[in-house]
């Protein structure tokens, strides 16, 4: 998965930073909202670092929505004031919107500048959201070696990892994507495909409940997969392609991941990116070969041909013998290496 989600900060929260190193504030909580980064609440200084941050810091936080929280610090540096970012990313918010803030962080150093922030803290319980908790982090800092932007995200995905079984009743988030549950109506349609009752299934993700969902089971006839992608929103297909190799028959399922393009939501480009290998491996876990994957962002290009040579890929049979290249001119003769007679 990608670990820049493309979310900027609106230009109220960028007039903003620029204004507020100014030495009056204090603390400053940014939001995700309508795939921006916006200030939603702030609050001036009123004694010193210490005493501030549990006056304010605690009742900027929400239970089961992520945000971050810059705080300024009384120490200075060449530049200015230096702060502190906390990133607020309770265990029980969904993953979906975890994800996207780990992934957002990157961005939001950047908008504020990276050079005026001296640490940075990451909390999942209100206990840690406090001075003490603050200070429990300084203890225990050492000296790490520094990371990059994604492998902070990478981390911060792992802290939110939940060790889980697949299933359909089960929900993972690991560094190599997110597994949402089927629906029994999914797995139902994934066992019907198995035995020969449809050769076509969609599914959707729904974001709100963190599930996949089954949106079509159907026959379809030989040529109408086209018309069956929806050009405005992302979904799985599989799809069972009859056609003659050699002349053998075969059914070859074929998964299919549709994107069209930046019709979707940032939200939903990200979960369907990051769903799809623990979808597919809950797929094949019930038994289902799948032939080949592809990954399109129209409808159109599924044509019998195209799904014919991703399957069945043209081998060059005329490829020219590999020629040794002469050596250099004028290298003189061939050394010969005798062996020595034992004394």
């Amino acid at each position: 998965m990608s670990h820049q989600t493309g979310i900027q900060a609106n230009a109220e929260l960028k007039k903003y930073f620029g204004k507020c190193r100014d030495g009056k504030l204090r603390v400053m909580k940014v939001s995700i909202e309508n795939e921006q980064l916006t200030l939603s609440k702030h609050y001036a200084v009123k004694g010193s670092w210490e005493h501030d941050f549990d006056k304010y810091v605690p009742t900027l936080i929400v239970d089961d929505q992520p945000c971050y929280i810059l705080y300024r610090l009384d120490t200075t540096n060449s530049l200015g004031h230096d702060w502190l970012l906390l990133s607020w990313s309770p265990d029980s918010a969904p993953v979906r919107q975890k994800m996207l803030y780990a992934s957002t962080k990157a961005t939001l150093k950047q908008e504020f500048g990276s050079a005026h922030i001296k640490d940075e803290m990451h909390a999942t319980v209100k206990e840690e959201v406090c001075l003490k908790g603050y200070k429990a982090h300084l203890s225990g800092i050492s000296a790490p070696a520094p990371l990059t932007d994604r492998e902070e995200a990478l981390k911060e995905l792992q802290q939110t990892e939940h060790n889980t079984n697949y299933g359909t009743d089960s929900r993972q988030s690991t560094m190599g994507g997110v597994a949402f549950p089927i629906t029994e109506a999914a797995e139902q349609g994934i066992n019907d495909l198995k035995r020969g009752s449809y050769n076509y299934l969609q599914f959707r993700i729904d974001l709100e409940e963190e599930k996949i969902h089954l949106s079509k089971a159907a026959e379809i006839q030989r040529g109408d997969l086209p018309s069956q992608v929806p050009n405005d929103q992302a979904r799985y297909h599989l799809y069972v392609f009859d056609h003659t190799h050699e002349s053998d028959h075969l059914a070859s399922v074929v998964f299919i991941y549709s994107m069209p393009g930046y019709n979707c939501s940032i939200k939903e480009r990200m979960m369907y990116s990051s769903c799809k290998g623990q979808f597919l491996d809950i797929i094949e876990r019930m038994g289902v070969e799948i032939a080949k994957r592809l990954e399109i962002d129209d409808g159109k290009e599924l044509t019998d041909e195209f799904l014919y040579d991703e399957i069945h890929p043209k081998r060059n049979l005329h490829r020219p013998a590999f020629a040794k290249p002469k050596g250099p001119p004028n290298r003189g003769a061939k050394r010969i290496t005798k062996s020595q007679t034992a004394q």
